[in-house]
């Protein structure tokens, strides 16, 4: 079985689902320290042809609560409005806009202001318009100790989860050992996604923007191609 772990971001880059789509179960992280400035509550579309940062306002609260201990603004339900019209004027001209946006606006609509929840109906959202099968998973739900860290609390997971094979993105490939996995028994292998472009109206493309853009601009077909686009080291 191939596991692979996560933490909830909302609406992410391409590589992220490939991660999912390459994975028999997806483990999202809830009960770890939520992190500022990271791509939890954040992300990039495009805007006139350049990257600009959409954020989902969090209720202000203890730099060191986790995750699932979250919650969105009280002004929440007046600055997605706000986001929405914002999102719906840079890509009203895009060829999918009529599918992709009424998708989107049921995930910002979402009647959950805890943020784990809110980001995780996303995700669900998301992977069932992109017709990924594997298993979602929450981490607090799974029998481990949970104050372990880093590698330690990845490979108990792995193990109680029976993974042989455990995938991380690329840039894990200088905090994980193979042979320390190997080891336990797990296979650890690190995704490398592919230099995927497309067109962007008219503009040069930026690469790396949210999972929004990549669906707008491209059909299901497409789509389905690009999950397959990376090598796995």
């Amino acid at each position: 079985m191939t596991l692979a772990i996560m933490q909830p971001y909302i609406f992410p880059y391409i590589g992220y689902f490939q991660l999912m789509n390459r994975a028999d179960e997806f483990v999202i992280y809830d009960n770890i320290e939520f992190t500022k400035k990271g791509w939890i509550n954040r992300n990039r579309i495009l805007v006139n042809g350049k990257d600009e940062y959409i954020s989902f306002p969090l209720k202000k609260a203890s730099d060191f609560l986790q995750i699932k201990e979250r919650c969105l603004a009280d002004n929440w339900n007046h600055e997605r409005r706000k986001l929405l019209n914002k999102i719906a004027e840079s890509y009203r001209k895009s060829p999918n806009f009529e599918t992709i946006f009424p998708l989107v606006e049921k995930i910002v609509l979402f009647g959950e202001n805890n943020l784990f929840g809110f980001i995780q109906n996303s995700l669900i959202v998301i992977k069932a318009y992109l017709g990924i099968k594997s298993f979602l998973t929450i981490s607090s739900s799974i029998p481990i100790d949970h104050t372990l860290k880093a590698e330690n609390k990845v490979i108990e997971i792995c193990k109680a989860r029976k993974a042989t094979t455990y995938i991380n993105p690329i840039g894990g490939i200088k905090l994980y050992s193979k042979d320390i996995f190997k080891k336990e028994g797990i296979d650890l292998q690190f995704l490398r996604s592919a230099d995927i472009s497309y067109a962007q109206f008219q503009h040069e493309f930026v690469p790396s923007l949210s999972i929004i853009d990549v669906m707008m601009f491209n059909s299901k077909e497409r789509l389905n191609g690009f999950l397959n686009e990376y090598i796995l080291d």
